[in-house]
């Protein structure tokens, strides 16, 4: 018969055990400060979405608002707008991805993709040039849509790039419309 060696639990690895407790406690404890501080402020967090009433804003104006430090525009397109946009070839556009958080990455920048079928009018872009970072002229520009004054870049009504040094279509946010005229952005 083989003899079996079990060693009882002495006071002494209670004690080893209790410590290697006791110091894992007090290095998170140490540490979560740290941690915490990375977290953003109470007025980073209420900059993160905004609602916007968009009910005075009728067909073929613009409005621009500011959601986290950036310009967004939101335009209520005319029927001809739209009909204009849906006009365009997508092998025409120098930038053929729409850029939406709430669409697959590739997803083509066709004017359904830009808004949501139901609210087809509405439009709602980052106001930033994707050249330099420039903010784009409403109604203005080669196409009707935006320009962009400091290197001549032209977006259509769709916010497509069409002419000039931009890479890409101007950004579309993550939005919803959370009422018939309420958007909320972020």
């Amino acid at each position: 018969m083989a003899q079996q060696d079990t060693v009882e639990p002495t006071r002494r690895d209670f004690l080893y055990i209790a410590t290697g407790a006791v110091g894992a406690v007090g290095a998170g404890a140490l540490v979560w400060p740290f941690i915490d501080q990375m977290n953003p402020d109470a007025s980073a967090l209420a900059l993160a979405s905004i609602e916007v009433d968009v009910s005075a804003v009728e067909e073929g104006q613009s409005i621009t608002v500011k959601w986290r430090g950036k310009p967004v525009f939101i335009r209520h397109r005319t029927a001809e707008e739209v009909e204009e946009a849906k006009s365009v070839a997508l092998d025409d556009l120098p930038d053929q991805l729409a850029r939406n958080s709430n669409l697959p990455a590739d997803a083509t920048a066709t004017d359904e993709h830009r808004a949501a079928p139901e609210k087809e009018p509405w439009l709602v872009m980052v106001g930033i040039c994707t050249h330099l970072g420039c903010v784009p002229l409403g109604q203005q520009g080669d196409f009707g849509g935006w320009f962009c004054p400091c290197h001549g870049s032209h977006y259509d009504t769709a916010g497509r790039i069409r002419k000039g040094p931009a890479p890409e279509n101007l950004l579309v946010p993550p939005y919803e419309f959370t009422a018939d005229q309420t958007i909320t952005i972020g």
